[in-house]
């Protein structure tokens, strides 16, 4: 545990560790449910954005996309400030994966998306930060909107940057889409429930490239414009979640749902499904923290959803003299 006391303190990650970087991570998608009930993320993005960002390029492949689901995941519930902290390194990151032209490399299109949810997010709560940055002429009456600055390149560059992922999207929605119409000739041709189970598997996968690209789409149409509106909201859900859906009776929960597959096309394109994914290391740290800890004198496994639920508002309410990550060293520790 001795990362995560120094990383209060301001410790310098260990690339080159993978235990350390998987310490880290678990600690980030640990604290998610805190920051949704209104713990402060402060500390997490900034130590994210100081120690973590600069070296993006040195972290393993897997752990790169755990990041960024991460903070995609947390960016609806950051402050202003922090915002208005973190913009410039996500711009620098979307530029990366956003090239200008193309350049015959392969897309990571769920980084795409990670990045982009995270940009509308940020922006929504520090508009005029993007001015300087995407070259927008957005008002809000503050010295910070710079608007006697010509930033007019970077709206250039960043325009095409947009433009070019969306070519290259709805280029890998046409063959997905007709990837899908394969899928389900040959399931209609399978015979074994070996090649069934593998098609079914080939269709999921299919199914979250397709959202992934059609959310890529849904936030870069308005960024094209030189006063956006930044996504704030809950219109975009991210591929790797569930969508959200209507409360039923108690009664009516059946049994756990399986999430669909990270991966799409079998490709490097999107997330594969590789060990612990994001959304995998959440479930697990969650009902880790459920299990085998007593509360109010209530303890052993729990099950996740509303008694897990209940048990985070209760825990978050009777620690808010507490950091978020005290709160969660006391889950992990």
């Amino acid at each position: 545990m001795n990362l995560l006391y120094n990383y209060s303190a301001g410790f310098c990650v260990q690339v080159s560790d993978a235990d350390h970087i998987d310490r880290l991570i678990s600690c980030l998608f640990m604290a998610i449910p805190f920051f949704v009930r209104g713990a402060s993320g402060s500390k997490f993005l900034n130590y994210i954005n100081k120690h973590i960002i600069p070296v993006f390029d040195k972290l393993p492949e897997e752990r790169k996309l755990d990041l960024l689901k991460g903070l995609a995941e947390i960016s609806p519930y950051t402050t202003p400030q922090d915002s208005r902290q973190i913009l410039p390194s996500v711009v620098q990151l979307l530029k990366k994966y956003m090239p200008r032209r193309k350049t015959g490399e392969e897309t990571n299109f769920t980084y795409v998306e990670c990045l982009l949810f995270s940009f509308h997010h940020l922006a929504h709560k520090a508009p005029n930060a993007t001015n300087s940055l995407c070259g927008y002429k957005i008002v809000t009456g503050q010295p910070s909107d710079r608007l006697g600055e010509d930033f007019s390149e970077y709206y250039k560059e960043f325009t095409e940057r947009l433009s070019s992922i969306e070519d290259l999207t709805r280029a890998t929605m046409k063959k997905l889409t007709q990837g899908m119409a394969e899928h389900n000739k040959a399931m209609a041709a399978a015979k074994s429930d070996e090649a069934k189970e593998s098609i079914k598997t080939q269709k999921q996968n299919t199914t979250t490239g397709l959202r992934t690209c059609n959310n890529i789409l849904a936030m870069t149409k308005p960024l094209h414009s030189k006063t956006p509106a930044f996504i704030g909201d809950k219109s975009v859900n991210l591929s790797w979640k569930e969508a959200v859906k209507p409360s039923v009776p108690s009664s009516a929960t059946g049994t756990g749902v399986k999430r669909p597959s990270t991966a799409a096309n079998g490709s490097n394109n999107f997330a594969t499904k590789k060990g612990r994914g994001a959304g995998g290391m959440q479930n697990q740290l969650v009902n880790r923290a459920l299990e085998g800890i007593s509360y109010g004198g209530r303890g052993g496994g729990r099950g996740r959803g509303r008694d897990a639920d209940e048990f985070l508002d209760s825990l978050w309410t009777n620690n808010r003299h507490c950091s978020p990550l005290e709160i969660v060293l006391k889950l992990i520790g």
